[in-house]
């Protein structure tokens, strides 16, 4: 331990728990395998209904629970085989590693009773856990964050617009996760050591996402934020020594291939493959269990490239064109709707770099960091590091295949050898200079993706970073709370120019200009400005030259977000104002339009939070919980997205803040968006939401004697 963290504490045989002012879990065993147990346990105590919906999210068996509305995810998590690559992945580890995802499922299960009868949620007992299901619970809390679902989208674009404009709307967009993170090093703080600091953007949920915790035994003591379900600190964890971050590498490593399949007499199925003979493909059937409803049966494939996860509907016993059609090496004609697998690595190594993890609890330095994330493989992330001897690192991990260019941006003929995985690539590093900023822009992983995000936010964190020599721990919070909206300014640049407008838009288009750019929570002309970005949203969306991406989108429910026009047009606004790809685009004809319609509306004077309130996802919504209004925007440092065009709610938002402080553990600090207790109503549920809709951080506390100890 931290020679900072050596008061006196108790604990028993097995482990001790104490409790800060904010309900966060100190766990003290004497030994790792203890204290995984020890974390499950308590996990299970404080979030058994949010580990019961992740568990069965992971086996395609929610709807079982939750009802119809779970189908769709739950026939796409059969499909694409979740929990069976988590089986393999389970009996592929080592057998140090397994038994310490075991410690914690044994914890697991012999909380969720206890946590059970604590939430009146639970109509039913709780099922025990199986050894793998914490890897389960990883893979789909993660399936989607490469955004596969995205080349669905292109392919339609393609279609639709030619495909020079496969990439027209490429942008951080509405199915995506993403982070800020940055990393100051001593010669710019008031300590003399580094500072980490960041926040993880993703769907906010009731309970959250992540789990603010300390795990500690003689080995190591580390505190940072768990994912519920998951043993140790894959993401953030300070040491005391060490310290370590990660945002969304947005790096492209799950491919879709287009597969032709035929139907043999005896039901048998086999699917064209690369060296032009048929292959076998795997199928079975499984049922789906639909409370309030009759079953559902799917039908599961797999190729040699990997699960079936869309079916064609084929007009006759084989699926997509003839490969006569497309013999001269082009693309096929595509048919409506192809017949596509999905390959994603752990599927391929049977590996998720579970070893990683405890390989994390025991780092001293940077460099222990450094070689345990050799082994790290999904997500691929991008991870910022310190340790209090001065060592920095800036780095990519994760497993990224190598193949054909093509394989990244859209859906690839499984019958051309081209497009077959060749290994893997190598993951690159950067020194540290001056400030290291990671916000899913353009960077160090640019050689491994195609779509990132906008470079509004790094280049804001780096400005407001250079503003002072002395950074505080305290001090970050101000940058978490930068509400400076870049993505604005190719909007508001056309506005000069309109001629013959309404008295009415004129005073508008006055009022626009002179607004200071800050989507602050109290600002009205941040309102105005939403509703003048989303009439012009919605004129853009219904542009003729859209009109091949208007209607709605078919095929398998859980893809549909990534397929809608009117978000697509959102997100990607500030691009589609400056392509040359569209030259029927009459763009200074709709920003005109839309401003007399906003003017014609009448100008609000709301204040922005009152709109812009937080609506997080939830598997029983609470009807009587009142959510708060916020400041910030897409493309703010306070990245708290709306949907431009359709709605000003946001559901995406930080689903945790810190800063890690390497001079002192203790001046380290936290929040979650409603609290360390996953049970509705408890005092620890949502203490933390007043908090964090400002932006405001809870002191990370290390001191043993200041901690509440209760029974384990």
């Amino acid at each position: 331990m931290s020679s900072t963290d050596d008061a006196a504490y108790e604990d028993d045989e097995n482990y001790a728990l104490y409790r800060d002012a904010w309900g966060i879990p100190h766990l003290h065993a004497p030994d790792p395998l203890r204290l995984s147990y020890a974390q499950g346990r308590t996990t299970a105590f404080d979030r058994a209904w949010q580990l019961e919906v992740e568990r069965l999210r992971a086996e395609g068996a929610s709807a079982s629970l939750l009802g119809p509305d779970s189908v769709a995810w739950d026939r796409f998590a059969r499909q694409s085989r979740l929990a069976d690559t988590a089986r393999r992945c389970y009996a592929e580890l080592d057998p140090e590693t397994a038994a310490w995802v075991g410690a914690y499922v044994a914890g697991v299960n012999d909380g969720l009773a206890s946590g059970a009868a604590r939430d009146e949620r639970f109509g039913h007992a709780p099922e025990p856990w199986e050894p793998w299901v914490p890897l389960a619970v990883w893979i789909s809390t993660h399936i989607l964050f490469a955004g596969f679902a995205t080349k669905l989208w292109r392919e339609r674009v393609a279609r639709a617009l030619g495909d020079e404009a496969v990439t027209l709307f490429a942008t951080d967009g509405p199915g995506t996760a993403g982070s800020n993170g940055w990393l100051v090093p001593g010669d710019r703080t008031a300590t003399g050591a580094a500072i980490l600091a960041g926040d993880p953007h993703r769907f906010i949920e009731d309970p959250g996402v992540y789990q603010q915790i300390r795990i500690a035994c003689p080995d190591y003591d580390v505190l940072g934020l768990a994912v519920p379900g998951v043993p140790g600190l894959a993401h953030f964890g300070h040491t005391g020594g060490v310290a370590w971050a990660i945002t969304n590498a947005m790096a492209d490593y799950q491919d879709l291939y287009e597969e032709r399949l035929r139907t043999l007499e005896d039901g048998r199925i086999e699917a064209l493959g690369p060296d032009g003979s048929w292959e076998p493909v795997a199928r079975h059937t499984e049922t789906i269990t639909v409370a309030g409803a009759g079953p559902v049966e799917v039908e599961v494939l797999e190729t040699a490239r990997g699960p079936v996860i869309i079916r064609a509907d084929a007009t006759d016993a084989t699926d997509a064109a003839d490969p006569a059609d497309d013999a001269d090496g082009g693309r096929a004609p595509a048919p409506a709707r192809q017949t596509l697998s999905l390959r994603y690595p752990p599927r391929v190594r049977r590996d998720l770099g579970f070893a990683a993890l405890p390989a994390l609890l025991r780092a001293r330095t940077v460099a222990d960091v450094d070689a345990a994330l050799d082994g790290w493989a999904e997500p691929v992330n991008v991870v910022h590091a310190a340790d209090t001897e001065g060592g920095l690192l800036h780095r990519v991990a994760g497993a990224v295949p190598l193949r054909d260019p093509a394989n990244r941006l859209r859906p690839v003929p499984a019958r051309d050898a081209r497009h077959a995985w060749q290994g893997w690539a190598d993951t690159p590093a950067e020194p540290v200079q001056g400030f290291a900023v990671m916000a899913n822009a353009r960077g160090i992983a640019s050689p491994l993706g195609v779509e990132f995000a906008p470079p509004h936010r790094a280049n804001r964190i780096r400005e407001l970073l250079s503003g002072s020599a002395d950074w505080s721990a305290k001090a970050m919070a101000e940058v978490h709370a930068d509400t400076h909206l870049a993505s604005a300014a190719p909007l508001l640049a056309l506005l000069p120019a309109l001629e013959g407008l309404s008295a009415a838009a004129d005073a508008l288009r006055t009022r626009l200009l002179g607004w200071d750019r800050h989507m602050d929570a109290e600002s009205t002309d941040a309102t105005v400005f939403s509703a003048f970005r989303a009439a012009t949203v919605r004129r853009f969306a219904a542009d003729p030259v859209f009109a091949g991406l208007a209607a709605a989108p078919d095929g398998p429910e859980v893809f549909h977000p990534w397929l809608y026009l009117l978000p697509r047009v959102g997100y990607a606004l500030e691009g589609l104002l400056g392509t040359t790809l569209l030259p029927g685009l009459d763009r200074p004809a709709h920003v005109r339009a839309a401003l007399e319609e906003t003017a014609a509306a009448g100008t609000p004077d709301a204040p922005w939070s009152q709109v812009h309130r937080l609506a997080p996802w939830s598997a029983l919504p609470d009807p009587d919980a009142v959510w708060p209004g916020l400041g910030g925007d897409h493309d703010c440092v306070n990245a708290t997205s709306t949907v431009p065009g359709f709605s000003d709610l946001t559901a995406r938002a930080s689903a945790a803040r810190f800063v890690w402080d390497l001079a002192r553990r203790e001046d380290s600090l936290w929040a979650v968006p409603l609290g360390a207790d996953g049970v509705t109503g408890a005092p620890h549920h949502r203490d933390q939401l007043p908090l964090w809709a400002r932006c405001a951080l809870v002191p990370v506390v290390t001191d043993w004697s200041r901690l509440t100890k209760e029974s384990a």
